[in-house]
């Protein structure tokens, strides 16, 4: 402090009557300064006695407190540290200066001199912001309008809200469904089309292959003899004989080998196209292999009997196809029967024709319903002495199948019917069908069928009424030369299948086998039997397969029905099982000659009556 501001020094006290310097004040809470105006004169000196004793020490100060007022007379503190340190007060003017007091001991005079005032702090300066933080980016101003629809209530929840949200929560659920769907549709169709178009690119190969090969041998040249052990040069007409001789065994190899071919693909790559075959067809239940019907049961095993029956039903049928309606026909009737026989050592193939009005004795059968391709519980008593195509119409496939099984003793594993649509279109699927006319076809119910002759090419509405033919002009023999068209035209039409130019053509053949599955109804004839059969069947000659028509009088009796020989048809049915040589036919071939009693088999497709 400026020496004018130092108080007088105090005389020295005695010894005894000193006592201990006080202990510091830690913390006082101090008042804020007074001005210098407003301050006090200093007081004189206390004598010792009048010395107040010392006072407890005071609660701890706090830092930023300004120091106590002067007229409170304090012990010195402990020293603080530089840096704690404040500036000194500015020195007071000459009016506020104290007298001067006695002077004290230096350690007194330490002891008792106040600490110096500590100045306000200022107030700290805002901090800068930190480099490269981004600053806050300021609040845009709300608008009065705002201010009015700004709330922190959710609104209000009534019966209508909740339909509402149950109704949205629903549609969600539908749509994200739908989705998903839709995804697994897309890719069931793209599995599908990658399946279906690996067998036709494997046609597509296969028949390059071997139309390079037939190039190949044709463009062949003939070798000349020219040594005198070898024979003698043949003839141009020989070579010429002996050229086409080998093209046909070429022919016949070839359409062997693309059958094999079509059997192994479709087995083993085709598994979608397998999956979409079977679905196409129509199941209906038809067969009773464990029937107490079946004779010789373990002798018949490995053998393949197909029974075909050809529907007349019009449901579904339209004006254009010229075949009436359900309106008109109702129900369903067998307008063909045949039973094809195939043994377990795949070495022939025999077609039984049966005449849908041969006289039968009817078995009991459940009601079949035509429209709904499904059984009833009504059974329907047995009738004797009616037509055979009333077992279709009153029990179906099954009826049918029960009856076959009581005449022939043979167990029928396979059942295939076909109606009229599909008839045709499996016809128009493989370019029509080529069939032999001697004089020109004309029906007095069907009309005009083909009005040219010789071999003639027929489409399917012209093929349909060719085997439906029943009126023919000229033909007494009614439902026999009917009989003979059917088998010349299904031979006709095996042969078309069966000829390199369907099996090679991809088109044709997968129009044929979409006909073909779409067409036919039955019991076991799924792919894997139709593979099964043609794997056993590629090998067969078809001088091999032979056609006839089941013995009867070949006269109508007086109920107008066709009457069966019992004893004649029982022993081709037992040749059968047997698999030996057909009546009137030699042991060395199966081919069957023509018979005297009214059994009329046929070889090669070729039917005479």
């Amino acid at each position: 402090m400026p020496p004018e501001a130092r108080r007088p020094a105090e005389p020295p006290l005695p010894p005894e009557a000193r006592r201990a310097p006080e202990p510091p004040v830690e913390s006082r809470r101090a008042e804020p300064p007074v001005p210098p105006e407003a301050r006090r004169p200093a007081e004189p000196p206390l004598p010792p006695e009048a010395r107040r004793a010392p006072e407890p020490p005071p609660e701890p100060r706090r830092a930023t407190e300004p120091p106590a007022p002067s007229d409170v007379r304090r012990t010195l503190e402990p020293p603080m540290p530089p840096e704690a340190r404040r500036p000194a007060e500015p020195p007071k003017p000459p009016e506020a200066r104290r007298p001067a007091e006695a002077p004290m001991p230096p350690e007194a005079n330490r002891a008792s001199e106040p600490p110096a005032a500590e100045a306000p702090s200022a107030p700290e300066a805002p901090r800068a912001a930190a480099p490269g933080r981004p600053r806050p980016r300021p609040r845009r101003p709300v608008t009065p309008e705002d201010r009015l629809t700004m709330t922190d209530e959710f609104e209000p929840i009534d019966d209508s809200t909740k339909v509402r949200r149950k109704i949205d929560h629903t549609l969600a659920r539908f749509s994200a469904a739908h989705d998903e769907f839709a995804a697994e549709e897309a890719k069931r169709k793209q599995k599908l089309e990658k399946l279906a178009a690996r067998p036709v690119a494997l046609f597509e190969q296969t028949r390059t292959a071997f139309y390079r090969a037939i190039k190949s041998e044709a463009a062949e040249p003939t070798r000349t003899v020219t040594s005198p052990d070898e024979p003698a040069p043949q003839t141009r007409l020989q070579e010429k004989k002996e050229r086409r001789t080998r093209r046909s065994i070429l022919s016949w190899r070839i359409a062997a080998a693309v059958l094999a071919g079509l059997v192994f693909l479709t087995t083993g790559a085709a598994w979608g196209t397998k999956t979409w075959f079977n679905s196409k067809f129509t199941e209906i239940a038809a067969l009773d292999e464990n029937s107490s019907d079946i004779q010789d049961a373990t002798a018949q095993t490995g053998d393949e009997n197909f029974l075909i029956a050809g529907s007349d039903t019009r449901a579904g049928s339209t004006a254009e196809e010229n075949v009436g309606s359900a309106d008109d026909v109702e129900g369903a009737r067998s307008d063909t029967v045949m039973l094809a026989h195939i043994p377990a050592d795949r070495q022939r193939a025999v077609v039984i024709s049966f005449p849908r009005d041969l006289e039968i004795t009817r078995p009991d059968c459940n009601r079949f319903d035509s429209a709904a391709n499904d059984y009833s519980d009504e059974v329907v008593p047995g009738a004797s002495k009616v037509k055979l195509n009333t077992a279709y119409a009153i029990g179906g496939p099954r009826c049918l199948t029960k009856w076959v099984q009581q005449l022939t003793g043979m167990r029928i594993n396979h059942f295939v019917g076909i109606d009229f649509s599909g008839f045709k279109d499996m016809v128009d699927a493989v370019g029509g069908v080529t069939v032999h006319v001697d004089s020109p076809i004309k029906d007095t119910v069907l009309g005009m069928v083909i009005s040219q002759t010789g071999d003639v090419t027929i489409s399917g509405d012209q093929a349909l009424s060719y085997v439906r033919a029943r009126h023919v002009v000229g033909d007494v023999t009614s439902d026999y030369g009917r009989i003979k068209r059917q088998q010349e035209f299904i031979s006709s039409l095996m042969t078309k299948v069966m000829s390199h130019g369907v099996l090679t053509n991809p088109g044709q053949l997968s129009g044929f086998v979409t006909a073909f599955a779409k067409a036919t109804f039955g019991d076991n004839i799924g792919v894997d039997q139709m593979l099964t059969l043609a794997q056993s069947m590629k090998g067969l000659d078809p001088s091999k397969v032979n056609f006839m028509t089941v013995p009867t009088t070949g006269e109508s009796n007086s109920r107008g029905n066709e009457v069966l020989l019992d004893s004649k048809a029982k022993a081709v049915f037992q040749a059968l099982i047997d698999n030996t040589a057909l009546p009137g036919s030699t042991p060395e071939s199966t081919t069957p000659t023509n018979s005297a009693d009214g059994a009329t088999p046929s070889s090669a497709g070729k039917s005479e009556q």
